[in-house]
């Protein structure tokens, strides 16, 4: 049902925030140890392009673009401490 696949999209959304979050302690072992950028940044263009796909849509993906959010600020983040 309709109902059902909305719960799914958001336990999805939970999920796909919490993969983001587990990025934060290797986010902060590159501020010592520098690792190469191009990951992070493929991850975080990957992140923009699904985000923006969910809010231009005409009927908009809301779970989607929230589930892709982290990914933006944690690949950003990474990326940056990279270098």
């Amino acid at each position: 049902s309709e109902k059902n696949l909305k719960m799914l999209g958001w336990l999805g959304t939970f999920l796909s925030v919490m993969m983001y979050v587990s990025y934060v302690p290797q986010i902060m072992e590159t501020w010592m140890n520098k690792t190469f950028f191009l990951q992070p940044l493929a991850a975080t263009i990957n992140c923009i392009i699904w985000a923006s796909y969910g809010l231009l849509k005409e009927k908009k993906d809301y779970p989607l673009a929230v589930a892709n959010l982290p990914g933006i600020i944690f690949g950003l983040l990474a990326t940056i401490t990279a270098f």
